[in-house]
């Protein structure tokens, strides 16, 4: 075995020390031996503590449950200043807020045929090695209590080479479910399907694209709007990190404003809070969630301010300058890519107030450069941690023009 000191982490969460490949599960200044891929820790580092899931070793959805609190805050604040640095950027950067344990509304999990049944779970690090959990730190309790209706879709749908992937949001009614993988669904499937989101109390039962049944649709609350995202529909991790990256866009917004434009806007998940006070212009390239966006907002009854989504490609076809020019104040929320070619418009334009929100340090940092670069001042950073225990972290910012 060869003895290393772990020098620092890196974006993954992984020990970085001269001579091996990345370690994970070591923290910076940990003695370490490794071999084989097996590590063994010689001297601990005192932001070491005890991993408060019995699943932490073989499952891989966590990466950092062996790091304190206080170190995981303080690392990924790192991670979002250093990117920056890397951009020749610095900013006051806030203090992190972090979503509590068992806060994840939505999750992908991963379901197999056995001799015996079924299994569902997660994967191993780096492995196609399926965990079995029937306990977890990080998911919503509603979602365990599900884990027998996910085991019964697994059982009717997965074989024994083909395993499904299983997305399950938590709803207002109940559960939105949608399974992906396994054979093929003839019409006595389809029916054991209907029947069994009927017997676990399922709001939404879709199988690949296709909806099996909707028992309640399954609504999602954007401020005073309810929204039926469509099946598969990206959604904030958590309740807390959602509200917490809209707090920080309200604050970069500062007052009401005219006319906002939101770009990459989703189903609506800042659109229809900020319409309370604003006219709202949404842009976004899937059409079906522009069609949520849009239903949420005429259900509300004329109680948000004049919204408009459109569907439009920000990547093919982003916002110019001339555009742009119109609106008092742009929210952007782009995946985690970033985008360039946005930001490169943005960066023309005359608007007073751009509030960001990322997913990815890295690229935020180069768009941020961007901005920069064509006259814009970023103003603060705001790190939302809702992807607890993970190598994760997201930020909202504010970047103001003179």
């Amino acid at each position: 075995m060869e003895e290393v000191v772990v020098e620092r982490l890196n974006v993954r969460g992984e020990g970085v020390a001269e001579g091996v490949q990345p370690v994970p599960r070591v923290l910076p200044g940990e003695r370490v031996a490794v071999s084989e891929g097996k590590v063994q820790v010689l001297m601990p580092s005192e932001a070491r503590v005890a991993p408060p899931c019995r699943h932490f070793r073989a499952c891989g959805a966590c990466a950092m449950q062996h790091a304190s609190d206080d170190f995981v805050a303080e690392w990924k604040t790192s991670v979002i200043a250093h990117g920056l640095a890397a951009q020749g950027i610095e900013t006051e950067t806030r203090p992190i807020t972090t979503s509590p344990p068992a806060s994840r509304r939505r999750a992908t999990l991963h379901g197999r045929r056995t001799k015996k049944g079924a299994m569902v779970g997660f994967m191993a690090r780096a492995s196609n090695v399926l965990v079995e959990v029937s306990d977890c730190e990080v998911l919503h309790p509603d979602i365990l209590a599900a884990l027998p209706a996910l085991e019964a879709l697994t059982r009717i749908l997965a074989t024994r080479t083909n395993g499904v992937d299983i997305a399950v949001v938590i709803s207002e009614p109940g559960l939105d479910v949608r399974v992906s993988g396994g054979r093929s669904a003839d019409r006595s499937v389809l029916v054991e399907l209907a029947q069994l989101a009927g017997q676990h109390g399922l709001a939404r039962l879709t199988y690949g694209y296709e909806p099996i049944v909707t028992r309640e649709p399954p609504v999602q609350c954007f401020g005073a709007a309810r929204v039926v995202p469509p099946p598969g529909a990206f959604l904030q991790a958590t309740t807390h990190g959602e509200t917490a990256l809209l707090s920080a866009i309200q604050d970069a917004l500062g007052k009401d404003q005219a006319l906002v434009a939101d770009l990459f806007a989703g189903c609506g998940t800042f659109t229809l809070p900020l319409a309370s006070g604003s006219d709202v212009e949404a842009f976004e390239g899937d059409k079906q969630l522009v069609e949520a966006l849009d239903a949420g907002w005429r259900s509300t009854g004329g109680g948000l301010r004049r919204t408009i989504a459109k569907v439009r490609d920000l990547f093919r076809q982003p916002l110019l300058p001339d555009e742009l020019n119109r609106y008092s104040a742009v929210v952007i929320d782009p995946p985690r890519a970033g985008a360039e070619a946005q930001h490169d418009a943005l960066a023309k334009s005359r608007v007073p107030i751009i509030a960001a929100v990322s997913c990815n340090p890295v690229t935020f940092a180069r768009d941020a450069r961007i901005l920069v670069e064509g006259g814009y001042t970023l103003d603060w950073v705001q790190p939302v941690d809702q992807f607890r225990w993970s190598s994760h972290v997201e930020l909202a910012a504010q970047f103001t023009r003179a």
